[in-house]
């Protein structure tokens, strides 16, 4: 069925514009059994139309929209070559010029890092590197079909330092037949590299993956809840006792050095967002581009519109959806600040499931502000649909 063209003002902000925007690079060297992300493996074919069409789908701003953050993520934006990389920011950087005091993360393999790469990302202004290190044990890495060593992770941990940029890094735990002792090394290994964050995610096996259908071949075992739970608490301890804070259900970061473009998202503001797969919200619609990476080529370079999903918020729908970002950070909702930014009391939208949640020791609230309890951290996913 072929869309209506793309209007040129569709993506013109309503009412205060974002100063976020995040940017998809779909390229990945090939994809790991339990991802699930829009990206194309081994497709380099498709780096040029790919940039064809981020410069059109730009073009519908109409006009620059200066940006406070800016994230590209993937995919593995780092699969770029040098020079493609070098045209995708400069593209990127016409459409949302950075304001003062901006933040630009970058997504990265640490195989791929390299001087040359890392001295690109220097002088184009990138101001820090997230690194997919997910495991420093090579058995981990070798089920998690990572493609890098666990030495690739420090020295790209080197070469970012030098340079001046922050490093965050990302590590999975709950693999099959995992244990405590191996989820420790990862934690210490990591405390090593004295990165200034670090996000904890514990393994999912998502439909469609390659690590679903095996688990449903029974090839392999989903880790025990109960074990999921201690190395959830076992990371929650060991990286606040080294001075880490824990800011929001899976993120930790040295004082000062949360991620900026993340809390975008959690404060329920609105962002700009291109490529495929990509979601944006502004002017309370939430909009997601199709997911198929060859399908938003085909329909980008055709003048149709990239957008497989649209949703208008209600007022309440999008208090209900701050309500529940809000709770994922450690800090929880302060009651007269969801009402300045809404319009609507907490217990006007939650009272009954507030109060059950409370009397579980899942929420706490001490009337000005309803927070996760330790309990409730370790079960947080399934408390959002009630709220909801």
């Amino acid at each position: 069925m072929s869309l209506n063209p793309p209007d040129p003002l569709a993506l013109k902000p309503v009412g205060k514009p974002p100063r976020a925007a995040y940017i998809h690079v779909p390229f990945c060297a090939h994809r790991c059994g339990y991802c699930n992300f829009t990206l194309v493996a081994d497709r380099n074919d498709l780096v040029e139309p790919y940039l064809r069409a981020i410069a059109q789908e730009l073009a519908l701003l109409g006009e620059a929209q200066p940006v406070d953050t800016l994230y590209f993520g993937g995919g593995t934006p780092t699969q770029l070559s040098y020079d493609n990389f070098q045209r995708l920011a400069e593209l990127v950087l016409r459409w949302h010029p950075l304001a003062d005091d901006y933040e630009w993360t970058v997504e990265a393999n640490p195989a791929d890092v390299t001087v040359q790469q890392v001295k690109l990302f220097e002088e184009l202004g990138v101001t820090r590197l997230s690194l997919g290190v997910q495991s420093f044990d090579p058995q981990k890495l070798q089920l998690l079909e990572r493609d890098h060593q666990a030495s690739d992770n420090s020295r790209a941990t080197s070469l970012v330092k030098a340079a001046g940029m922050q490093v965050a890094v990302d590590l999975i735990f709950g693999c099959p037949q995992e244990t405590l002792a191996t989820w420790q090394s990862d934690l210490d290994s990591a405390l090593l590299l004295e990165p200034d964050h670090i996000s904890t995610y514990g393994l999912t096996f998502e439909k469609g993956t390659q690590f679903w259908s095996r688990k449903q071949k029974g090839q392999l075992l989903e880790l025990a809840e109960d074990r999921q739970r201690q190395m959830y608490e076992l990371a929650i301890d060991h990286l606040t006792a080294a001075r880490f804070e824990h800011y929001e259900v899976s993120n930790f970061a040295r004082p000062d050095r949360r991620s900026r473009h993340n809390q975008v998202y959690w404060s329920g503001a609105p962002y700009f967002a291109a490529g495929p797969g990509a979601s944006r919200y502004i002017g309370g619609v939430r909009e997601t581009n199709h997911r198929s990476t060859t399908a938003y080529l085909k329909r980008m370079l055709a003048g149709e519109s990239p957008v497989a999903e649209r949703e208008e918020l209600s007022p309440e729908g999008q208090a209900r959806e701050l309500l529940v970002f809000g709770l994922r950070r450690l800090e929880g909702v302060d009651r007269e600040e969801f009402f300045q930014q809404t319009a609507w009391q907490v217990d006007a939208l939650v009272s009954s499931q507030l109060a059950r949640l409370c009397q579980l020791d899942l929420l706490q609230d001490d009337g000005r502000r309803v927070r996760l309890t330790r309990k409730g951290l370790l079960v947080s996913d399934a408390l959002w649909p009630e709220l909801l």
